[in-house]
């Protein structure tokens, strides 16, 4: 069984006992986390698909870790105008492990 979540502005493919980052949330680390926006669960009978999320649909998640990613650097040139920029930039993330998915 699988179900499409949405958080943070991005949907994302989850089955019991995946490890997924999202974007951060605010929970401590450990705690449970609930996605409520289910967008469509699979299973051997079928899809259900909401319009726009089934009703009655939750997962349940545990919050492993909060953290930031890898440093990308953004870099903005503009030739003969002796201009250019550099910045870093660190996204953070929560990691959750996807425990129940409810229909």
């Amino acid at each position: 069984m699988y179900a499409v979540i949405e958080t943070g502005g991005k949907q994302y493919k989850v089955q019991v006992g995946d490890t997924v980052f999202v974007e951060k949330l605010a929970v401590e680390d450990g705690a449970e986390v609930t996605f409520d926006k289910v967008i469509a669960i699979g299973g051997d009978d079928g899809i259900t698909v909401g319009a726009p999320y089934v009703e009655g649909a939750t997962v349940a998640a545990k919050a492993v870790k909060t953290g930031k990613a890898k440093k990308i650097v953004v870099m903005t040139y503009k030739p003969k105008k002796n201009e250019k920029r550099k910045l870093g930039h660190r996204q953070p993330y929560t990691k959750v492990e996807i425990s129940a998915i409810n229909a």
